[in-house]
């Protein structure tokens, strides 16, 4: 019996459809990456490209850009202009990038009630050169004395020159920095037409849009107790997560002195072991898992809770105890 020819035309309709559609996907997209140890750590950028020589002048120059961030903002390299600002306690005509991040601190020390604070050198300093071993009685004295030295008064931005309001006053810009650098580096990345891209900067991390199929990028918090196995997994696209956790960098043997600093206290911070934040930008969640893993669980979760477009997961002091913030669901994967 003919089949009806509506039935017929159906069906050429959806073959040459077909056929359109499979000649226009075109060669597949692959994945290109690289890693270089650079501010303090590992960087690796990871883009997908149509070909090994486009990714690489990516790769390059987003390199690039995180290395000039990096020497304008490394407070031990003589030839930075962090390390002149701390030097001299002014500086003229600073440039772009420094700019940037000192007022972007002050903003976030506003937003944190002064919890982030990148006056916080000095204290950073007493601890290394061995307060530690002191006792209490001392610890506090010192400590109370290099407070002076702290807060968000100790800054002053005037007439295109940054001055500190007294001498001994330094910042420190590791609680920012990196996430700026990972955040500039992918402003690179897509402005030189990649639109799939991860760059991760010891943790600090900012998402490309999603992976070529659109699959999120996935990312696992490490268990520090356990590195084969992970605390959470998260599952992000067009987004930035970081971590700041006091289990990496101790000034003692004891592990009782750790590099997050309480600017308003003097002591290593202690009420959690990690905090994760989610955030549209890496400076974003850079500074305010900082900031929230000095104010500690409740304080910190309230201030997330606060701000728009943010998440959070804090592992308590206790190594066991969680606390996340309410919309964090949404970025929970599944594990790798």
């Amino acid at each position: 019996m003919r089949k009806p020819y509506w039935i017929i035309a159906g069906v050429l309709v959806l073959f040459a459809l077909a056929f359109g559609a499979t000649s226009c996907l075109g060669p597949p997209l692959r994945k290109f990456e690289a890693t270089r140890s650079m501010m303090d750590t590992f960087v690796t950028i990871t883009v997908y490209s149509l070909d090994e020589a486009t990714a690489e002048e990516v790769i390059a120059a987003a390199f690039a850009r995180m290395e000039e961030i990096e020497k304008e903002a490394s407070i031990f390299d003589e030839e930075s202009e962090a390390f002149q600002l701390n030097r001299d306690g002014y500086l003229e005509a600073p440039c772009d990038d420094l700019l940037k991040l000192i007022t972007m601190s002050l903003d976030f020390s506003q937003m944190t009630d002064g919890y982030f604070d990148i006056t916080v050198q000095p204290l950073l300093e007493l601890w290394q050169a061995g307060l530690w071993e002191e006792s209490e009685a001392v610890q506090q004295s010192q400590i109370n004395e290099t407070l002076r030295l702290v807060g968000l008064d100790k800054i002053d931005i005037k007439d295109d020159t940054i001055y500190f309001t007294m001498g001994g006053v330094k910042i420190t810009l590791g609680g920012i920095a990196k996430g700026y650098a990972v955040d500039e580096a992918l402003e690179v990345i897509k402005d030189m037409g990649i639109k799939h891209a991860l760059v991760n900067a010891g943790g600090d991390m900012a998402a490309l849009g999603s992976k070529p199929k659109g699959e999120p990028w996935l990312i696992a918090l490490v268990n520090p107790d356990d590195t084969s196995q992970s605390l959470a997994n998260f599952s992000l696209s067009g987004k930035a997560i970081a971590t700041s956790g006091n289990y990496e960098r101790y000034f003692d043997p004891e592990k009782k002195a750790h590099h997050i600093i309480n600017p308003k206290t003097g002591y290593s911070a202690e009420e959690c072991i990690s905090v994760t934040v989610i955030a549209g930008s890496a400076t974003r969640a850079d500074a305010l898992a900082t900031s929230v893993f000095v104010m500690g669980p409740e304080d910190g979760i309230a201030l997330i809770e606060s701000l728009a477009d943010v998440e959070c997961l804090i592992v308590g002091a206790d190594r066991i105890t969680m606390y996340a913030s309410s919309g964090l669901s949404v970025y929970l994967g599944k594990s790798q």
